[in-house]
């Protein structure tokens, strides 16, 4: 088990025993500490006393209340391929152990850098930790007249036109606790700042369990758009470009292993295919891949009788570029591929397009 998973069940409540509680007491006070100053922060921020910068663009931000994959990536591809072709756009990330180079898209990008640099292949994607750094490079050097802040909820020294929050309905509330006892990155109150909602993952829950979440957004934030989505997989893809389609991989044998924020949601996701998931590895969120783990992952699945390795695009675009030959079906019989996904909304889309269209209509003067 790595050190996420342990984490979680320590958090969670599945682990048990009194080593286990008195972690978990020592967590809660150390939760009640950082959520101090996350609220004092939020409260200078809301009454102005700590000024946020404006630029001279239009400022959207998707971003979350919880640690961990909630499926914001997805989401920003989707935005930007709506704002694209009639504006000037720019995506704002912080990256994460990133070499992305924000001119060329090269030099060894990892995660979700580069999945929004294959994803938007046309897009300018700015790697800065200092989103308003970030955003000044990307009207100078580029013209950018929008800018989308990937991860940016909280990130609130750049003034945004619109916050759009994603919630994985999976784990909505990061077990209601702040971290580091839960998952909570702010109160989950601070959905009253949000402009919109885009619940993620809704067909991994019941009917049920959606109207109930959707009823509890709501009641945070009654005037907030409210939109229902879930990460559609279109087909695995290998390192060659040759691809596998839905209906290919039905009843297939399938070895999953990744290394992001929610796990069990990619595991559901194959096994919802109507694919046989002989086998799995977890490893932490960001892994650093090596060839001794892919070997490890080659062998497991051998052993397993799999015929197909799958992981998630987050996974391939790290791997790619530096493993390329031994995931390459020319080195064995047992190749290696990754699930692409798309968003798709069932509800509040149309709802949430016209909020975006009316934000930029609002900063940018039509011509």
């Amino acid at each position: 088990m790595n050190y996420e998973q342990s984490y979680r069940r320590l958090i969670s409540g599945q682990s048990s025993g009194p080593g286990a509680f008195l972690l978990r007491a020592l967590l809660r006070i150390a939760s009640v500490g950082y959520s101090i100053v996350v609220r004092l922060r939020n409260f200078l921020y809301s009454r102005g006393w700590i000024k946020a910068h404006h630029v001279n663009a239009a400022v959207i931000c998707i971003g979350n209340i919880t640690v961990g994959g909630t499926g914001k990536t997805p989401l920003v591809a989707w935005l930007y391929k709506q704002i694209a072709p009639g504006y000037k756009c720019a995506i704002l990330t912080r990256g994460y152990k990133s070499a992305l180079d924000s001119k060329s898209g090269t030099q060894g990008p990892v995660d979700e850098p580069a999945m929004l640099a294959e994803a938007c292949p046309r897009a300018q994607v700015i790697v800065n930790p200092d989103r308003v750094a970030g955003a000044a490079e990307a009207i100078a050097k580029f013209g950018a007249e929008v800018l989308i802040m990937d991860d940016g909820f909280q990130h609130r020294r750049l003034a945004r036109d619109l916050d759009i929050v994603a919630i994985d309905a999976t784990r909505p509330f990061g077990y209601g606790k702040m971290l580091p006892a839960g998952l909570l990155r702010e109160p989950v109150t601070s959905l009253r700042r949000a402009d919109a909602v885009v619940i993620t993952r809704c067909d991994q829950i019941s009917g049920i369990e959606l109207d109930t979440l959707d009823s509890r957004v709501r009641s945070f934030n009654p005037g907030a758009v409210v939109s229902r989505t879930s990460h559609a997989p279109v087909c695995a893809i290998r390192a060659d470009g040759a691809k596998t389609g839905i209906e290919q991989l039905k009843c297939k044998k399938i070895f999953a292993f990744c290394g992001i924020g929610n796990p069990g949601a990619f595991l559901k996701t194959i096994e919802s295919l109507g694919s046989v998931l002989v086998g799995s590895l977890e490893y932490d969120d960001h892994h650093h891949y090596t060839k001794a783990c892919l070997d490890e992952i080659r062998e497991r699945a051998e052993e397993l009788g799999a015929e197909l390795i799958l992981t998630t695009q987050k996974d391939w675009t790290k791997i790619v570029a530096d493993f390329r030959s031994q995931i390459s079906d020319s080195q064995s019989s047992l190749p290696f591929a990754y699930l692409a996904i798309e968003i798709q909304f069932s509800t509040g889309e149309n709802e949430l397009k016209s909020l975006i269209e009316r934000t930029i209509a609002g900063r940018i003067p039509q011509t």
